[in-house]
């Protein structure tokens, strides 16, 4: 299995006011760097999904996808745009992460196969227990290139609902402690940016 890590930079921040989200800071690094710093050793190659001009991120030498079609269809664009890219390098997976969630696991990509493996699933996506339950985090999943074409014509279809896709194929969950901190904590607003800092500053 050759994997690549799609990092999902393409919404629009609306809460954050616009712009790049995954360019503040947090603990003095961009969360862009933290996710880069944390998800790139789990992988064999990384892209960053986003859209707009890509030499604003020419610092992180992470080469640059944009959605296809362009019109913010939501982190499934994202993963395709990813899954294609990835294809054209040779490998059989990509492995998604958000690029406003600084601390999710440094094993991710490990769990999300072993996941997958052991339920004989073609998809994994990360989950944590809480309140009795098991939450989803579909945005961070193992995809394999191979279904790249039904997933643009998902997204043709108008389907935007990631787990409306990955339930047609079968996902399995890679389950991880909920914390604290929550190792899915992401930053939506400016009050998230706090809170991520401060968890930043007690790691």
């Amino acid at each position: 299995m050759k994997t690549v890590g799609v990092i999902l930079a393409g919404g629009r921040a609306t809460r954050m006011g616009g712009g790049d989200k995954c360019l503040m800071t947090v603990g003095g690094e961009t969360l862009l760097a933290r996710v880069v710093a944390r998800l790139g050793p789990q992988v064999d190659a990384l892209i960053l999904n986003a859209n707009g001009d890509a030499a604003r991120f020419a610092a992180y030498g992470v080469p640059v996808v944009a959605d296809d079609p362009p019109d913010y269809a939501g982190p499934l664009a994202g993963v395709l745009a990813g899954m294609e890219a990835a294809a054209a390098l040779g490998a059989t997976h990509v492995v998604s992460a958000a690029a406003d969630t600084p601390f999710f696991p440094a094993d991710l990509a490990a769990r999300l196969i072993a996941a997958a493996e052991a339920e004989g699933a073609p998809l994994a996506c990360a989950a944590t227990p809480e309140g009795g339950k098991v939450w989803d985090h579909p945005t961070f999943g193992l995809w394999p290139v191979a279904l790249a074409a039904d997933l643009r014509a998902a997204l043709e279809e108008g389907l935007r609902k990631v787990v409306l896709w990955t339930g047609r194929h079968g996902c399995a969950r890679a389950v991880f402690d909920p914390g604290p901190p929550d190792p899915f904590f992401n930053v939506n607003t400016p009050e998230d940016l706090a809170e991520a800092e401060r968890i930043a500053r007690s790691a």
